[in-house]
Order: C-alpha cells, then structure tokens, then sequence
C-alpha cells in the first residue's frame, strides 16, 4: 500500500521544501566550487582563477580524464552492439532523452493536476505522485492528509491514508531522530526528497493505468552530530492510477530496490553544504 523500505519504513525517500510538498518553488542553479571533502566535515575549497587561458587548458584536462575513466569502467570489453545482433534498443524501450509535451499549469494543493487522458498523461502522473508522496511533507500528519487526499483516488483514500498514517507512526519518527510533527531537531535539516529518473508504462486501459517510476532518493539528517547523515539511494515506485473522470488518482503504491548505477567519483559534501543546497533548491514538475 505504502512504498518505501529503502530506510526502513514504509514511507518513502522525497523532499519538500514549501508548504505544500516537494520543492515546487524556484529552482536556482549553482555551479560546483569543485572541493574536497570527507564526510560532515567542512570541504575544502579550490582558489579562484581568473585567468582564461588557465581555465580553458583546465577544462580540457578534465574531459579527457573524464574520457579515459569512462573508457576504463567498461572492463575492457568495447563491444557496444545487442546480444542478440540487430536492433541496439529492445523493443517497447524508451528512449532516453527527454520527450513529449509541457508539464501541466494546474495544481491541487500544491501538487500538480490536470493530466491528459492517455499513457503520456498516466507516466507524468506517476513521476509527479510519486515525487509527493515522497516527500518529506508526508512525515507531518496534516501535509501527509493533504497530499494523500490530493493524489488519491477517491476508492482509495481511506485505505492508502490508513496505510500512511501507521507508516509514519510516532515511534517511527522517533526512531529517525524527529520531531512528533515530523521536523528536525534544532541545528539540524532533515532531508528527504524523491526524484524521477524515468518513467514506464506496464499496463494501460482507458481508465486505467499501471506506470513504474525509476527515482533516486535523498534521506537523511544534517549536522555534525548527526548519527544519520544524508544518503542517497535507488529504487522503483510502481503507482496504479484510475481516471477519476478527470484526472489521473493513485489507488496503490508500491516499491522495490533498484536498479542502482555504480556509484561516481564526486567527494562527499560537508553537512552544511548540503543543508543549504536542500533549502535553495526547488523541486520540479515532472512531464515526459
């Protein structure tokens, strides 16, 4: 009924950084200072160049370390064609650029709505409830009610709001170092956001529709004496929606590890830097 056992529980790795869920606020775009660092611990910073000359031999440098290290991951073996011969993508595979029309304008409780009526509309839907309902609002019993009323279809609501509610139960939240209203200690940022990688549909009717939602999540508490510091995560959302007469709802959610990319060279951040980066940056509405 609940998805998300990447930490746990049964809720699910997501963000918030509003009232409403997810971050849907304006996104800002700050370039890496490209530091070090270990851990919580404070990163080093590199120096400021201002020679043009220097950051354009730099920048060459780096693509061709970059080049050789993707080079050497393949293990050698640089044959790129299908096992089976022919066609290089299996068939029913999407593509992987993005695709299709502009996100939806319309929102319910912050929560973005109005979805078209065919697969495209269901897969957009999916990334967008899967995205709240992996949010850090659902660790708070009134934006948890909001957003499961929001998103749920109206068959459903009661069930997946009891499902929901025992999930995130006091205990739980305890247990992960929060408030009883689902906040963060003093000096610390809880963290906990959810987001779409992809999307595909596996089952889809006219009213119905069956979509999985590759996500990577972000769960965890800043602050040096933290015992649970950020981490990040991979997994799949499965999310059955049914048209309302409307709009895509959900009626079940569910969850899975996986699949996990081998993880990148980039140094951990310090817990400061990853604070701020949580309360600056903004989530997104999702559409293929």
């Amino acid at each position: 009924m609940s998805f998300g056992d990447e930490h746990g529980h049964g809720g699910d790795p997501g963000r918030t950084t509003d009232d409403n869920f997810g971050g849907m606020g304006q996104t800002r775009t700050r370039l890496p200072d490209g530091g070090g660092g270990d851990g919580y611990g404070g990163p080093a910073r590199r120096p400021q160049r201002s020679s043009r000359s220097l950051v354009a031999v730099v920048g060459v440098v780096v693509l061709l370390i970059a080049a050789i290290a993707f080079a050497n991951r393949g293990g050698g073996d640089t044959d790129t064609s299908s096992a089976g011969g022919g066609d290089d993508r299996a068939a029913g595979s999407e593509p992987t650029a993005a695709s299709g029309v502009k996100p939806v304008t319309g929102k319910s409780g912050g929560i973005p709505s109005g979805f078209a009526k065919d697969e495209q509309g269901a897969e957009s839907a999916a990334a967008n409830y899967a995205t709240a309902l992996g949010s850090d609002g659902m660790f708070n019993p009134e934006r948890r009610r909001a957003i499961v009323q929001a998103v749920a279809h109206a068959d459903s609501a009661t069930e997946l709001q009891s499902g929901f509610d025992a999930d995130y139960s006091p205990k739980f939240l305890a247990n992960i170092g929060l408030e009883p209203d689902g906040t963060a200690p003093s000096g610390s940022t809880f963290v906990n956001r959810t987001l779409p990688a992809g999307t595909k549909v596996e089952k889809f009717t006219s009213d119905t529709a069956d979509v999985n939602v590759w996500c990577m999540g972000l769960f965890g508490l800043t602050g040096d004496s933290s015992t649970k510091p950020v981490t990040n995560g991979w997994f799949t959302v499965n999310v059955k929606l049914k048209w309302d007469g409307s709009d895509w709802k959900v009626v079940e959610t569910s969850q899975k590890t996986g699949p996990t990319p081998v993880t990148g060279d980039n140094p951990v951040s310090g817990s400061d830097e990853i604070a701020d980066a949580v309360n600056e940056f903004g989530g997104f509405t999702y559409a293929r």
